[in-house]
């Protein structure tokens, strides 16, 4: 077993037994307010004994599986902020779930607001236990295990990277680059002097040459996926011959699952429009007192097919935003943004409309964000392969809304979107219906283009 191999052990191991750790504190707070309160409200002939650990082995599985689905256990991986914002959501939702389990048990109004006021003093508890736990251990993880010397070999594009990888030097420490043109036995023998090698937008002939360097000399390998990439990530195994073989489909969803996502839209959107309907009156009413403009705007996007069709959106500008006809994303402090606008684009409360286009069946919960005709065309002139995100219906959130931000580059938008394109599923929806939850509390995920941009970078 190399060096490698067995530092990856020792991290699964310790992330295994943080993730124990914190479920089993989650249940044990949990059983505690089960006996001391909820227990109670019970019918004590049915909840005697061995009922009491049926309740909380209940509680834990349910937490085990939505942390999960929030990627709530990645210790030492994901910032401290962003690994507790996951795992208190988290727990909320399981609270929640609990709390509806419970009032169906107990089945006495009386009993409604009681046991609500027990919840919440118990996801509060938890909130800190789970702020305990992630930073000890995201602490300890780091100091056991620093991060791996990194070689960086780059290819004739520029993009921002490695910048990135160097903002989080707890987890990445790219010690030095190469590159990718110079002869593959000097590649090989600088790679021989690092922990890891990242492969940086470099083409794909040169890149399997390398990969199987790596191979060879048991080197971990971080790489730039190519589109292509991506499309034979969602391939299948065909095993009837002595070939291997693969298959990539590329037909998207099967009737049933279609069938099932499109009423889960019109269920959720239905309840959506119920439910923010007050929010939505007050934020009308608000922009309209601002400078007398229209509340809402219509704009022409873009759904599956290219078919065109009209958002509905709170308007967050001010009423000539776009007078010289030349369409262009916000920008960072961008004036044309109103006080009023800032704070309905930070809360998304400006997307809520788009409940109303999801019913009519223009988008769905879940999908690529729809672009303007113009910026797609501006796109494709780049990046031809940008046209392929309309495979699928557009969305109000989506993979890359969710693992991207507003000014990720429209390379990167359309790789997160085409991954979203080969794995959906209904389940894919829904967690990333839930990991949406994380996102409205993340500030950079609004970020606007650069200053005098009027779109993302196009970085192929």
């Amino acid at each position: 077993m190399n060096s490698n191999t067995n530092v990856e052990t020792k991290k699964k191991v310790f992330r295994f037994i943080s993730s124990v750790v914190l479920v089993v504190t989650l249940a044990t707070l949990f059983g505690v307010m089960w006996y001391l309160r909820l227990q109670n409200l019970m019918n004590a002939n049915r909840f005697e004994g061995k009922g009491n650990y049926v309740m909380i082995a209940l509680y834990m599985v349910l937490s085990l599986l939505v942390i999960n689905t929030f990627n709530g256990f990645e210790f030492g991986s994901a910032r401290i902020s962003i690994l507790t914002m996951s795992q208190a959501i988290a727990v909320g939702v399981v609270n929640a779930m609990e709390y509806v389990i419970v009032i169906l048990m107990i089945r006495i109004l009386k009993h409604l607001w009681r046991t609500l006021g027990y919840f919440a003093a118990l996801t509060l508890a938890e909130a800190v236990a789970v702020l305990v736990i992630t930073y000890i251990s995201t602490k300890l993880y780091r100091r056991l295990f620093p991060p791996f010397s990194i070689l960086n070999i780059y290819g004739d594009y520029e993009n921002d990277l490695v910048t990135k990888m160097n903002r989080r030097d707890d987890k990445y420490s790219i010690d030095g680059e190469i590159s990718c043109r110079e002869p593959h036995e000097k590649i090989v023998e600088e790679l021989e002097k690092y922990d890891a090698v990242l492969i940086n937008d470099v083409p794909s002939e040169i890149r399997n040459d390398i990969v199987k360097a790596c191979f060879a000399a048991d080197k971990r390998v971080y790489f730039t996926p190519k589109i292509a990439d991506i499309l034979i990530k969602g391939s299948e195994e065909v095993n009837l011959f002595d070939t291997p073989l693969y298959l990539c489909k590329n037909v998207g969803m099967d009737g049933v699952s279609a069938a099932i996502k499109r009423m889960g839209d019109i269920l959720i959107s239905s309840i959506g429009i119920i439910i923010t309907s007050p929010i939505m009156l007050v934020t009308a009413i608000l922009i309209h007192m601002y400078d007398g403009g229209p509340a809402l705007y219509k704009q022409v996007r873009c759904t599956i097919g290219g078919k065109e069709y009209k958002i509905m959106k709170f308007r967050s500008m001010i009423t000539d935003a776009e007078k010289d006809g030349k369409a262009r994303l916000a920008s960072e402090n961008d004036d044309r943004i109103t006080p009023i606008g800032h704070f309905i684009r930070a809360t998304r409360i400006d997307e809520l409309p788009q409940f109303f286009n999801i019913l009519k069946g223009d988008m769905s919960i879940v999908g690529p964000r729809p672009e303007r005709p113009e910026i797609i065309a501006e796109y494709i002139k780049e990046v031809p392969e940008f046209a392929f995100r309309t495979h699928v219906k557009a969305g109000l959130t989506g993979y890359a809304q969710v693992y991207g931000k507003y000014n990720t580059t429209s390379y990167d938008k359309l790789k997160l979107d085409m991954i979203y394109c080969e794995k959906c599923s209904v389940l894919l929806d829904i967690q990333l219906i839930l990991m949406t939850l994380r996102v409205i509390f993340t500030k950079d995920a609004t970020e606007g283009v650069a200053e005098g941009e009027t779109t993302a970078k196009v970085h192929k």
